[in-house]
């Protein structure tokens, strides 16, 4: 009868913890608003951007993700997947390297970092900056820069942007003017003889011309430059070293203003763009 009687409490307790509601999950801090997807807009499932931190005898690898794009999932899968690419070559160069005829130096290594540029109801962009060792003098610059429209949900392109080629020829001639004018001062610095003055600026400007071309390839590295109320004021394009320079020049940019941009600017992203100003000014960093 005991045994009874304890079966039938128990099952009673067991009603009662089914009647009672679930507890509230914590608190978080809640996004803003996102505009539903466009029809045939891509998709990804939840990506956590986790900082990586590897070392063993033959390589060291350092990501951090100083950026919050998870609620953006494809772009957040668009930063793991550049990082994991740039990590996964570098582990494939360091175990070339152990076989034999290969080299047996110091560890290869990875350094990069994922930061936040911009976030905005309507423009969300993130810089990738790093490099990669896989021996030699110097390692390789990594950069690479992610432009995202969560009204959109999708990725900005240089191509998408700007869509005809008398615009990229408009872009070009700002940008080698920037970069020529900077180029001069530099040299004018270093106070050089006259005869070697003249080789280096022939040299650099030979680098700048080929690599401005008036192709949006040319123009793909891209991050906003933010105005007063929030919308774009122009774009700085980001050249890698040896696009228009030395190595020894580091990665250069030019701000272009919105008013060189705007006649050239898919209608669908002009509203992105606040009005031109007059004295609007752009220089290379």
């Amino acid at each position: 009868m005991k045994r009874v009687l304890l079966l039938c409490a128990l099952a009673a307790a067991l009603a009662a913890c089914k009647r009672e509601p679930e507890p509230a999950a914590p608190p978080s801090a809640a996004p803003g608003p996102v505009a539903p997807a466009e029809p045939g807009a891509p998709t990804a499932p939840q990506v956590a951007l986790q900082d990586v931190a590897e070392s063993t005898p033959d390589y060291i690898i350092g990501i951090s993700y100083q950026v919050s794009a998870e609620r953006y999932p494809v772009l957040a899968a668009e930063l793991k997947k550049y990082a994991d690419n740039a990590r996964q070559e570098l582990i494939e160069a360091a175990k070339a390297r152990n076989q034999p005829g290969g080299a047996t130096s110091a560890p290869y290594d990875l350094s990069l970092s994922f930061t936040e540029v911009m976030q905005t109801a309507d423009v969300v962009a993130v810089a990738a900056d790093g490099s990669s060792y896989t021996g030699g003098a110097h390692g390789a610059p990594l950069i690479a820069r992610f432009v995202w429209l969560p009204k959109q949900q999708r990725m900005l392109t240089a191509r998408n942007l700007v869509p005809a080629a008398e615009g990229w020829t408009t872009v070009s001639n700002y940008v080698r003017e920037q970069l020529h004018s900077a180029l001069s001062q530099r040299v004018d610095a270093d106070g050089l003889p006259p005869e070697e003055r003249a080789e280096v600026v022939k040299n650099a400007s030979r680098m700048i011309d080929e690599g401005t071309q008036p192709d949006p390839a040319d123009f793909a590295l891209f991050e906003p430059i933010a105005a007063p109320d929030g919308r774009l004021s122009g774009l700085r394009f980001v050249f890698a070293p040896y696009q228009v320079g030395p190595y020894s020049d580091g990665t250069q940019t030019v701000d272009v203003p919105a008013e060189v941009l705007l006649p050239h600017v898919a209608a669908e992203y002009r509203t992105l763009f606040a009005a031109p100003q007059a004295n609007a000014a752009a220089a290379p960093r």
